[in-house]
């Protein structure tokens, strides 16, 4: 008897030695020579295989022509050629080109947007190029203008802080390697408009007028417009980080991502409306595909969107050959193009997400259903038809549970590895998260295109579909809110720890502030919490990437922003943390009104620990800070006179002695009261007046590594070249942080080392 044989899905293959051409071209260092050879190889394959079909040959033929498409898409390309003729350092540039996306305006009013170059001015010479910049500009681009701008063409700047988003390694996917810096409006050029694709044009011309539809009533609920925005349209960029957060820690932010639910619905749609208009299978075919792309176009021509656009086309464009469609096929088939496309989108994280998610329900959402069908299933032997009333209902409602489940379930596996690689987050919420808000945002994108049909010819009908979205757009962000406040509903995962180390430190690098994290037998502190804006770009993502989901305690020296602005966010986030305040009165407004937030959060009566030179405290069983100055009662010229000096026994035998930005009179008071200074590590700011780091102080302090912030403007902030030259003449190895990044410390029981992260460089104590 011949054996069933299992439907061809030739596209799988294909796809999966795509994926293995790029993969090997990625980390394969090959010479152009060798390109070369391997091009001629695969055309005298290609012609093999022509005359001779073997599976196996169409497979190699495949994989090396990816390895050759990468090669030749990575090497020597418009952007690296442009970027070793300017070299490393930033230059000043006249610049012409196109805008090829939508312009971001910052609150700031700078606007930022990709510019393909069509030719540039150097030093007087002019040359043509084809490389696409990013730019910042404060003027009013549109999509498709062509402009002319005066300003400097920047290397983009790598991540300085662990945890930080990697915007140059992201953008160079993309072969942009410049940011060209227009400081003022009148340092650019519109030379024409409507430039660029005509097709893209008409889409971000298409995406503001369906904006401007759905949100028109709306003016007064700012959450809501954001929500409708990114969920219709892929208009993230809007939405507000206290708002994207809930989604992020519930799961629920494949919402904003315009993926297979969202082109579903506008298929369906355009489906009815094919059969309103009584057209033939193949003529509605020929209709809804191209609609589709378009769709994909206005909300962004994102991975999700053309993904899903080509596994719905592929569905719909079968009725023009009758044959059965296979989603494993479709979904494989999906890839191949978009490989096609840009072999570059293998490493993008939307890409890896989408498909992971996708390909995880299409082979799992089944067996997982049939699972849980089984636990309440009628008795197979009775009839369908005799299970009436309430039984009925219930198990049809069981079945959609399970139906709904089974699809959460796989989604969540299949996500979990990249979420837990990309953003260090587990969300075992988003089971119950997405069984709730899924459904109530089917009915929120469905109201939104009818909104869209209906706004040209009845607008006040289109408005009653707007004021019926913002009721369920802020249902929805009531519902994420309530499911992110969860205990245990999602949390961070740092980097487990291999090598038994007795403590932890980083001190992060945020220009003139400061944040250093410490982390003692599994206890977290904070001493200090940098600006309102570090905290909010460098702090926060750091504590996530770290792990961080309980912080013990936060130590706060002085009154300066650039130290404590961030704390009001940061008790937000962790309303449970002990609080150690310095006492000493200043004249610092933000210190007064955090103070009293403090003591509100704390609350419930209680203020934060305020702890003056003689005092101590437990970071954990092991490391204790003991407090140096200032003194009870001491008030100082500047806040930088009166900052908390804490000298920390955190290994044994190893200590730490955190000055933060005091200056020399403090170094003076410290060596005239008798206090224990010795320490293996400094850990220093910069003084107002540009004065610390005396010879007497560090004759008694006897460091062998200090980590000092340092900074080009203002000129106090600067590390001055005559105590570096000091420090090299004692044997005292410096980090200076606007040349090493953060600083990675570990201890353990009979060394420590540290770690610069920006550039690699390893510092290691002598065992003691």
């Amino acid at each position: 008897m011949k054996p069933l044989s299992a439907p061809r899905q030739p596209f799988v293959g294909l796809a999966l030695m795509a994926a293995v051409g790029i993969i090997v071209a990625e980390f394969v260092p090959v010479r152009s020579t060798v390109l070369i050879l391997v091009a001629i190889a695969l055309a005298i394959c290609i012609l093999v295989a022509l005359c001779w079909p073997k599976l196996a040959a169409t497979y190699l033929v495949v994989a090396a022509g990816f390895f050759l498409l990468h090669k030749f898409a990575t090497t020597n390309t418009a952007g690296q050629q442009l970027a070793a003729q300017l070299g490393e350092r930033p230059r000043v540039v006249t610049a012409v080109g196109c805008v090829i996306t939508e312009p971001k305006i910052a609150p700031s009013g700078f606007a930022t947007f990709l510019l393909k170059l069509k030719s540039i001015e150097l030093e007087g010479k002019n040359e043509s190029t084809h490389a696409v910049w990013q730019v910042r500009w404060k003027g009013a681009p549109e999509f498709g203008d062509e402009l002319k701008l005066f300003g400097t063409a920047e290397p983009i700047a790598p991540p300085r802080n662990p945890g930080e988003f990697d915007m140059r390694a992201y953008l160079a996917r993309h072969d942009i390697r410049r940011m060209l810096f227009v400081r003022y409006p009148e340092d650019g050029t519109l030379i024409r408009h409507g430039s660029g694709n005509p097709v893209l044009r008409a889409a971000q011309t298409s995406r503001t007028w369906m904006q401007n539809a759905l949100c028109r009533g709306l003016d007064d609920a700012p959450e809501a417009k954001s929500f409708i925005s990114g969920i219709v349209l892929g208009i993230r960029h809007e939405t507000p980080e206290d708002i994207e957060e809930p989604f992020q820690q519930t799961g629920t932010i494949h919402l904003f991502a315009v993926a297979g639910l969202h082109v579903g619905i506008v298929a369906a749609l355009l489906w009815v409306l094919a059969a309103i208009a009584r057209l033939s299978r193949k003529r509605a075919a020929a209709f809804i595909i191209p609609s589709l792309f378009f769709y994909a176009a206005v909300t962004g021509l994102h991975i999700p969107a053309l993904r899903a656009a080509v596994m719905a086309s592929i569905l719909v464009g079968s009725y023009f050959f009758e044959r059965r469609v296979f989603l494993p096929n479709s979904l494989a088939a999906a890839a191949f193009f978009i490989l096609c496309w840009n072999t570059n989108e293998l490493f993008s994280t939307g890409f890896q997400l989408s498909f992971a998610v996708v390909g995880a329900i299409v082979l799992f959402a089944d067996p997982f259903f049939r699972f849980f069908q089984r636990r309440a299933a009628p008795d197979p032997f009775l009839p369908r038809s005799l299970v009436r009333g309430p039984r009925r209902w219930m198990h049809a409602t069981y079945e959609w549970l399970c139906g709904g489940a089974s699809v959460s379930l796989t989604a969540w596996i299949g996500s979990l590895p990249l979420i837990l690689w990309y953003f260090h987050l587990v969300t075992p919420i988003s089971l119950l998260a997405n069984l709730v808000v899924v459904p109530i945002a089917f009915f929120v994108l469905a109201v939104a295109l009818l909104s869209l049909m209906t706004t040209p010819l009845l607008p006040w009908v289109a408005l009653v579909f707007n004021n019926a979205n913002w009721t369920l757009a802020t249902l929805v962000i009531g519902i994420v809110h309530l499911f992110a406040q969860i205990p245990g509903g999602h949390f961070y995962v740092g980097e487990p720890d291999w090598g038994g180390r007795s403590a932890k430190m980083t001190v992060l690098e945020l220009g003139a502030g400061a944040a250093v994290h410490v982390r003692a037998n599994g206890h977290d502190w904070l001493i200090d919490c940098g600006s309102e804006r570090s905290y909010d770009r460098v702090v926060r993502q750091y504590l996530h990437w770290a792990g961080v989901n309980r912080l013990t305690g936060l130590v706060l020296t002085h009154g300066d922003s650039q130290h404590i602005g961030g704390v009001t966010q940061l008790l937000s986030d962790f309303p449970r943390v002990r609080v150690i305040d310095n006492p000493a009165p200043d004249r610092s407004l933000i210190h007064r009104r955090l103070s009293r937030i403090v003591s509100g959060l704390e609350g419930r009566g209680r203020k934060p620990d305020e702890l003056a030179a003689g005092d101590n405290f437990h970071l954990s069983r092991e490391a204790i800070a003991h407090v140096l100055f200032p003194p009870r009662g001491f008030a100082g010229a500047t806040a930088d006179d009166q900052a908390l000096v804490i000298r920390l026994s955190i290994a044994p035998s190893t200590f730490v002695l955190f000055m933060s930005d005091n200056g020399e009179e403090t170094e003076r008071a410290l060596l005239s009261n008798g206090s224990n200074l010795q320490s293996d590590i400094l850990v220093k700011g910069q003084h107002s007046s540009g004065s610390s780091g005396s010879a007497s102080f560090l004759d008694d302090v006897r460091p062998r590594l200090i980590i000092a912030t340092s900074r080009e403007f203002p000129e106090h902030e600067r590390i001055s070249d005559d105590w570096v030259e000091q420090l090299r003449g004692r044997g005292i190895k410096l980090f200076r942080q606007d040349e090493t990044g953060a600083v990675e410390l570990n201890f353990s029981n009979q060394e420590w080392s540290a770690r610069a992260y920006l550039t690699g460089e390893v510092f290691r104590s002598v065992n003691r």
